[in-house]
């Protein structure tokens, strides 16, 4: 049966209306996936990529009380950080870790800190210090035969920080301290808790892979 003229302008319609909605969202996408890659660009990441998922890990809290990462995760993204006592610039970015607890945890943000010394009473006069006497805002593990930080994780040296989306993604890792209250760095943070995952990869700073040009931008 040959269809109405009016029943072909409508099929038409739905035709265009179809397309012009999967292009919008497709817009959509794109333009979350370079939100997400502006900031990481410019904040360069020792490493970012896709395709790992953080390891699930129990350990003892500052109470001594085993805890499950799994639990402390519970859908959230995460900022898991690695530290010692004898690392100065760990100690030196820890207010800044602490500040960044607070403005992030409203959102549902987690921040984890591992430390690698004995337990509680090694750490608590340095926490005391270099939190000026402040109650700890983060959650904080202890790892002293660094079973986790060096055996799941792979890190020798300190300060180290990862940044886990919601889904368990490590997004990207951080070597060094660095200064957790700028701009710059609740941008990426935002960005990770965000849809539209930046897919450029990082390697020791330098960003790689097919979708490095999203990047070439920003540099």
């Amino acid at each position: 049966m040959v269809p109405k003229v009016g029943q072909t302008a409508q099929l038409a319609f739905i035709a265009a209306a179809s397309v012009a909605v999967f292009s919008f969202v497709r817009a959509a996408k794109n333009d979350a996936v370079l939100a997400s890659c502006n900031a990481i660009c410019l904040f360069r990441p020792t490493y970012a990529a896709l395709d790992r998922t953080v390891p699930d890990f129990e350990l003892p809290d500052m109470q001594g009380k085993i805890v499950r990462f799994s639990s402390l995760r519970a859908g959230k993204p995460v900022i898991l950080n690695f530290w010692t006592k004898s690392c100065k610039p760990c100690l030196e970015e820890m207010p800044s870790l602490a500040q960044l607890a607070q403005i992030v945890g409203k959102d549902g943000v987690k921040v984890v800190t591992i430390s690698t010394d004995d337990g509680p009473d090694d750490v608590r006069d340095h926490l005391q210090v270099v939190l000026g006497g402040a109650q700890v805002p983060f959650e904080i593990l202890f790892d002293p035969d660094a079973k986790v930080v060096g055996g799941m994780f792979g890190t020798t040296l300190f300060p180290e920080t990862w940044l886990i989306d919601a889904a368990g993604v490590i997004r990207a890792r951080v070597d060094g301290a660095r200064d957790w209250t700028s701009p710059l760095a609740l941008d990426v943070i935002s960005a990770v808790g965000r849809r539209g995952a930046c897919p450029v990869e990082f390697a020791l700073g330098v960003p790689g892979g097919r979708m490095k040009a999203l990047c070439d931008a920003e540099l």
